[in-house]
């Protein structure tokens, strides 16, 4: 090695002002030898080769290399330094410091005045930190020679020099934002990578006249679709087209580094050209859709536009095959991103990829909607959290600098970029201009190798412009006359580029006047433009949804374990470990569970819901459970965590029931609703043997997550094909605290009831609980399943099981009466559901009544019909059939129910309703008025003595 060290000593290459180049040089020959110059190259050829006659630890055969350059770069510099400082005198010194308080103003703000916008649709701002006189200095300083500092380039360098290249990495097609992050190792890198390189990539002939194929697709996908499908949406690329070489170079770097799956989430701006000139989706099935030759059964499926479907496809990369997934998603734009996080961290656990190496999430977003949204910074503090980080996201915006169409920037933000919400997590932000592709092909180098080395969130923002309308139909000039008067006479990105390659003597014109034409006779054939596709490939990681298509709602399932088997399982949740200190209420907690476990105590529904948990375990099955309460559970009844009172430590008795058991995890959410349910519903569509469930701290904080419920958890399986198996955990019930948090808006989910899509249970007691979560999996059958769980009920003392409830039977969809209540004697039969069933049977009980009979409808949708008509037809002789409910008359289940008890009552007896009057608000506000409301209707129901003005109006069906 000596000899090799001394080659480099003499030639003077490792003089302190070259060292940290070479030694990047020899880093980035290591990753990629033809990165770099051919004479540099064949240097360190040479230095491997006489490298190799050394002893050398086989494993890290350039450690040594690496350590001996970083030994003499040090000493080198500190040569240098030594000789210069001792002669500085007291104005030079001041001089020094400017110059390098001048190269710090271009690394914080020369991005302001870069070459961002092809358009150039605003006078660029006047920054004094990079002024020259504002730092006392001037153009008698520009020869004289000054340190350089931390800035990655010779240690001594002309004011002159300095600034010319400081220039170049900072205020030319590319704008940096990096200095706001708070690690140093990370601020480096960044520092290395972009004045290492200048921001240039250094690319060979081939590889710039494959960019310019690559904008010759974009470009005439949209030319082509504008053509022949005159005033179609189709949400065009126009000025974004740098979008298709960005992705493109993205996968396939991300595949020589690599990792194996990507998945990608978009809304609909260029979403069409995404799938066909990157995913490789024929185009004559492109077209099959614009003209409406779609085969659908649409007796089964509702379907979607094309600028919402999702595809996936396998492409080959230099280090081998990368499946992508592109996701569905709907016009609620930014939606999307929580979902494909989800659905990245199940692929990531599937292929134990705990650092996010293997599978990559990519999301892209408009400009507009990444300011605006607020699931985008919901998603960002989801990145960095233990149970939801998917190990860093490259961020694409396409950034056409106008929103919708009428917004003024004025309007559309207060941020100065609309990327500066992704500062909050320290995420480094890359401004490129969009009509220089090689500075996109750069920055998406850079962007991915910070995300895989780091493991962190980053963006690029793409500035173009939309040569369109919002769609097709649009015309912008309307509302922005001036901009789209630049953009009508703005070159096309691919003209810009084929004139540079032209000047460059890389092209002839009339070879890239070829490419638009070959380009359009692939398309009017129908072949794939992408890179080669491959197809047929068995995946072993692949999703696979099969074993449950064509399932039955009717399909038997025995959900019971023998009460041996629940024991054992008991005795493994309530061992802690040896010295756990418990908490005092949570001891006393247990030891009422030792006596549930063993027979001598009815068991509560905490205790029940953890031993479905536990026996799905055992069986294999993992389970994941989140939200923002779920460890303990809102109201103290779980306790899936405990926590160690002078440790601090939390134990989850759940995860340590057997070697062999499915992963578990209970996961305390960060107090978001939107977000982490779409994450959720990310995870269970891409996890199909999981139990993914997600509780509400209570009901009605569901509303925060709408969108998610209404065009994914409840849509997608007829829009798209999805099949999901997610878990909403709803707390629900008036108990006098107010209108807020008492109702889990249950008519909302059974209005959205159609097709089978979802189900919607009401369970009463622990038993049923327990049988209805190992339903869910242990059946062939998957659909989100909303429970509507108690609050109260938790702990009542009629609201519990037996250790045999739970080893035999299955969940019931309706349970008849309790009591000894003779059929041909009743008078009335009072269908009900949830909470309100205890307080009808405790005042019946209480006031001694035979009469009427109390059955409880435990799954709403789908309704369970020959249930429903077997108990109709068994109070035969009652004269009375009455809904009962605690919800006001327009909330609750009542509206959406009403027609199932006319349609299947066909002896001429009307069902009356019992309940409060309709309401705007879920629940009054004063407990002495809801006790009153209660009494009322508790009495009402029990008596037959129905309010004539809630039940004249109920119309025959």
């Amino acid at each position: 090695m000596s000899a090799i060290l001394e080659l480099f000593r003499n030639s003077g290459a490792l003089y302190g002002g070259n060292a940290d180049f070479i030694e990047d040089l020899y880093e980035r020959y290591l990753i990629d030898p033809e990165s770099i110059d051919l004479a540099w190259r064949a240097r360190f050829d040479d230095l491997r080769q006489n490298a190799a006659n050394e002893t050398l630890p086989a494993e890290t055969p350039h450690r040594p290399i690496r350590e001996n350059f970083l030994r003499l770069s040090q000493e080198s510099r500190a040569r240098a330094r030594s000789r210069s400082v001792e002669h500085l005198t007291p104005a030079a010194a001041e001089k020094q410091s400017a110059v390098l308080s001048l190269i710090n103003g271009y690394r914080y703000r020369g991005h302001q005045v870069a070459n961002l916008d092809p358009i150039k649709l605003r006078e660029l701002p006047k920054i004094a930190d990079l002024d020259l006189a504002y730092h006392n200095l001037g153009p008698d300083d520009l020869e004289q020679v000054f340190h350089t500092g931390s800035l990655y380039a010779p240690d001594r360098m002309t004011l002159r020099e300095i600034v010319a290249m400081v220039e170049q990495t900072y205020c030319g097609t590319v704008g940096s934002e990096y200095m706001h992050i708070t690690n140093t190792q990370e601020k480096r890198w960044i520092q290395k990578r972009l004045e290492g390189y200048r921001v240039t990539p250094e690319l060979e002939p081939n590889d710039r006249r494959w960019l310019l194929t690559l904008l010759t697709a974009a470009e005439g996908l949209e030319k082509y679709l504008h053509q022949r499908y005159v005033g179609q949406k189709r949400f065009s690329l126009e000025g974004g087209e740098a979008l298709i070489p960005l992705l493109d170079e993205l996968i396939q770097r991300a595949g020589r580094k690599g990792q194996k799956e990507i998945v990608i989430g978009m809304a609909h701006r260029g979403r069409l050209n995404v799938l066909t000139n990157i995913f490789g989706k024929p185009p004559h099935d492109l077209f099959d859709e614009f003209e409406g030759r779609v085969q659908l059964d649409w007796s089964k499926r509702a379907g979607d536009v094309k600028y919402h479907m999702g595809f996936a496809t396998d492409i080959d990369t230099p280090g081998g095959i990368v499946r992508l997934a592109l996701g569905f998603n709907p016009s609620h734009l930014e939606i999307i991103n929580p979902v494909i996080e989800g659905s990245v961290r199940a692929r990531q656990r599937r292929r134990r990829d705990r650092t996010g190496d293997l599978v990559l999430p990519v999301l892209i977003h408009g400009d507009a909607a990444f300011a605006g949204q607020g699931v985008v910074m919901e998603t960002l503090q989801l990145s960095q959290t233990r149970s939801y980080g998917t190990g860093g996201t490259v961020h694409v915006v396409i950034n056409n600098q106008i929103g919708f169409t009428t917004s003024h920037p004025l309007d559309a933000r207060s941020s100065t970029y609309c990327t500066d919400i992704a500062k909050m997590v320290q995420a480094p932000v890359f401004h490129v201009n969009g009509d220089d592709p090689e500075a996109v092909i750069f920055v998406t180098r850079l962007a991915l190798d910070f995300r895989n080395q780091f493991h962190k969130d980053v963006v690029i923002d793409l500035l173009c412009y939309r040569r369109l309308g919002h769609n097709e139909a649009d015309e912008p000039a309307v509302t922005q006359p001036m901009m789209y008067e630049k953009i009508r006479h703005h070159p096309t990105a691919r003209a810009v580029y084929a004139d540079r390659l032209i000047a460059a003597g890389l092209i002839a014109k009339d070879e890239a006047d070829a490419m638009v034409l070959d380009y359009r006779d692939s398309l009017e054939q129908g072949v794939v433009i992408a890179r080669p596709v491959l197809c047929g490939l068995d995946h072993a990681y692949r999703v696979d949804w099969s074993f449950c298509r064509g399932a039955s709602w009717d399909q038997p399932v025995e959900t019971g374990v023998p009460v041996a088997t629940l024991k054992e399982l008991a005795e493994a949740l309530l061992r802690p470990p040896e010295g756990f200190v418990f908490h005092p209420r949570v001891e006393k907690l247990w030891d009422e569970r030792r006596k549930m476990a063993h027979g001598d105590q009815l068991l509560n529904w905490g205790f029940a819901e953890n031993l479905a948990y536990a026996s799905l375990l055992d069986a294999g099955i993992p389970v994941r459970l989140s939200g923002q309460d779920v460890g303990r559970g809102t109201f103290v009844h779980r306790h899936a965590k405990i926590h160690d009172q002078h440790t601090g430590d939390a134990y989850t008795p759940l995860q340590h029931l057997s070697e062999h058991q499915g992963a578990f995890i209970a996961i305390d959410s960060i107090l978001s609703e939107e977000a982490v349910l779409g994450y959720e519903y990310g995870f269970a569509t891409a996890e199909p043997h999981a139990l993914t469930i997600w509780e509400a701290q209570f009901g009605d904080f569901a509303n925060g997550a709408q969108v998610v419920i209404d065009q994914f958890i409840t849509s997608g399986g007829t829009k798209w094909d999805l099949a999901c198996g997610l878990v909403m955990l709803l707390p629900h019930g008036l108990e006098g605290q107010g209108a807020e948090h008492s109702s889990g808006r249950l008519e909302r989910f059974l209005q959205l009831c159609a097709e089978h899509n979802i189900q919607v249970c009401t369970p009463t007691t622990p038993a049923q609980m327990f049988h209805l979560l190992r339903r869910q999996m242990l059946r062939d059958l998957r659909t989100p399943l909303i429970v509507m769980t108690p609050k109260s009920l938790l702990r009542h003392r009629l609201a519990v099981s037996s250790l045999e409830e739970l080893a035999s039977g299955q969940f019931q969809t309706i349970i008849p009466e309790v009591d000894p209540i003779d059929p041909a004697e009743t008078e009335r039969v009072i269908f009900c559901g949830g909470k309100v069933y205890y307080d009808l049977l405790e005042a019946r009980r209480t006031r001694g009544l035979t009469n009427s009979a109390i059955v409880r409808i435990e799954q709403l949708y789908p309704f369970p019909k020959e249930a429903f008509e077997a108990v109709v037809a068994q109070y035969s002789a009652a004269e009375e059939i009455v809904w009962c409910q605690e919800e006001p008359q327009n909330q609750g289940a009542w509206d959406q129910i009403k027609h199932r008890f006319h349609n299947l009552i066909q002896d001429g007896r009307r069902p009356y309703y019992v309940g409060r009057g309709a309401s705007a608000a879920p629940a009054v506000g004063h407990r002495t008025a809801h006790v009153e409301q209660h009494e009322r209707l508790i009495d009402e129901a029990l008596t037959g003595q129905f309010n004539p003005r809630m039940n004249k109006r109920i119309p025959p069906q």
